[in-house]
């Protein structure tokens, strides 16, 4: 299983990520896991006033629920395809639809699909699955087969956009392909900046006040950038027993999480 352990002892890390990690101030926090998902994979989260949205990648479904006990308030049909992220503008959805490479706007009371625009960074990861980590929460994978014959090595299927994030009319993306925070100008899908990740598989995005947070599934972590430049801030280090960090939301002082494998979860910042 891919640990922070194992990055560490890559040459990349011993070089690069070693050094940023030395570098800010890291925490360690306690995790507290509040209800099931209320679909089989969620993928990404929002936090708004009206409850916790919840980005399904498996039935691509956009869920709206309370937060303390996880009723569900709202179900969508979505357009999205293996939706990795989720925001609202006020009165719109965004959606990361991963697999068909695109970020669509919906109607957040039908789940109709208003607009669809590329997303940017579109790409094949870096990481080969065997080296991805893995949540605590899913079963260990089958050993491989000796008899089954083997497939032929090449890339892996292009995807793009999955963290998403509004603010002030402001579209910000976190891209896995391209390691890139992107902040998109929505009515021409224009990117007017943008700044590298910490690693390899950032997701989920979240503000919190000037600060953006961006979590990273194979880190197990969650980084603080200032999004006028990009620098990182502050660390928050998960321990190799907590959920897994996929879409992320900063809601009153607590940042949501998800694992895919089926749970919401929060931690106090």
């Amino acid at each position: 299983m891919f640990t922070r352990r194992t990055l560490l002892q890559a040459p990349l890390a011993l070089s690069a990520a070693s050094r940023l990690f030395a570098a800010v101030p890291t925490r360690h926090v306690k995790v507290e896991t509040i209800f099931k998902s209320p679909g089989p994979a969620p993928n990404g989260l929002q936090a708004t006033a009206d409850g916790l949205w919840v980005l399904d990648q498996r039935d691509n479904h956009a869920y709206l629920v309370g937060y303390e006990k996880g009723e569900i308030r709202r179900k969508l049909k979505t357009d999205s395809v293996s939706g990795s992220g989720i925001t609202f503008d006020g009165k719109a959805l965004w959606l990361a639809s991963t697999y068909s490479r695109e970020i669509i706007q919906c109607d957040a009371q039908s789940g109709a699909t208003l607009k669809r625009f590329p997303s940017p960074g579109v790409g094949v990861v870096s990481w080969k699955p065997s080296e991805a980590r893995r949540s605590p929460l899913q079963p260990p994978p089958p050993p491989p087969d000796p008899n089954a014959a083997k497939k032929p090595a090449g890339p892996g299927t292009p995807t793009g956009a999955h963290g998403l994030e509004w603010r002030d009319g402001k579209l910000w993306i976190s891209n896995p392909p391209s390691k890139t925070v992107y902040r998109m100008n929505p009515p021409n899908a224009q990117i007017e900046f943008q700044f590298p990740t910490v690693f390899n598989r950032p997701h989920g995005l979240g503000w919190d006040g000037d600060f953006l947070w961006c979590a990273d599934s194979n880190l197990n972590a969650f980084h603080k950038h200032d999004p006028k430049t990009g620098k990182l801030i502050e660390q928050i280090q998960l321990a190799d027993s907590d959920p897994q960090p996929h879409g992320m939301s900063i809601w009153q002082g607590w940042m949501w999480y998800c694992d895919e494998a089926g749970v919401i979860c929060r931690l106090k910042l």
